[in-house]
């Protein structure tokens, strides 16, 4: 479902770019996170250092990067350092604000799926792997997760675990020695969701506009749960609509 002012991409990529708000660096994947963070850079939050895994550090790409390797990245950046020294100084002494991924699967708990569909040794569907993701989701002190959701990629239980965000639930992070706090933020193209404070339990706090908790449920492999207070996602200005459509070349620049 999309309005006529947006579409359903448009309404999750500014919701996730506003999870941004306060946040002085964010260490991006490529795809829907480098849209967002691109869009929260050019809206509201115009200090936040966008850092990418090839070793860019304050990127200002004028459109959205191809690749972690797309050219633009380096010749906008601040500075560039190796690979080496971008995980091991910079992301895992806790150094990065907040880390933004994607991925082909996640369960309730947060934890991620960008290996296999299917068993690792005869998968039906082998991804692109790990890269920097599960160290990015240990060491960033918070980490905003923005995926499409569907039943295929909103799973009882992950074809793999790539990544860690709560594990097996409360608990299980400080178990593992994991330094940073953990997805604190899920955005799809329905809604928002949160982990309950408890449980940690990714929990629907908002729906966007046009949407329900009967599409949500629908669209989810697990007994999603939804916030008592859930509310409305506000809908995207048209100042963001069109920082948006100038990133995706869906709008000429100026």
């Amino acid at each position: 479902m999309s309005s006529d002012r947006f579409s359903t991409d448009e309404m999750m990529t500014v919701a996730a770019a506003r999870e941004l708000a306060g946040s002085t660096s964010c260490f991006v994947g490529i795809g829907l996170p480098s849209t967002a963070a691109n869009l929260a850079r050019a809206h509201h939050a115009k200090g936040l250092v966008l850092v990418y895994e090839s070793g860019t550090i304050g990127a200002k790409p004028s459109r959205l990067p191809l690749s972690i390797g797309d050219g633009e990245l380096a010749e906008t950046a601040d500075l560039v350092v190796s690979v080496p020294e971008m995980f091991n100084y910079w992301l895992q002494p806790g150094r990065i604000d907040a880390g933004m991924l994607g991925a082909a699967q996640i369960d309730r708990f947060g934890n991620l799926n960008s290996t296999v569909i299917g068993t690792y040794d005869a998968p039906s569907v082998r991804l692109p792997g790990s890269g920097g993701a599960p160290e990015i989701a240990t060491s960033c002190s918070r980490i905003i997760i923005v995926m499409r959701q569907s039943k295929k990629s909103f799973v009882d239980a992950l074809d793999f675990r790539t990544t860690v965000g709560f594990g097996d639930g409360a608990g299980d992070r400080a178990r593992l020695g994991l330094p940073g706090s953990g997805p604190q933020t899920l955005v799809t193209d329905i809604g928002i969701f949160r982990p309950d404070p408890e449980t940690c339990e990714m929990t629907v706090s908002e729906l966007h506009p046009g949407r329900t908790v009967e599409e949500l449920r629908e669209a989810t492999a697990w007994d999603v749960k939804v916030s008592d207070a859930v509310r409305s996602t506000l809908e995207p200005t048209d100042k963001e609509l069109l920082l948006l459509r100038k990133l995706t070349g869906d709008c000429p620049s100026e």
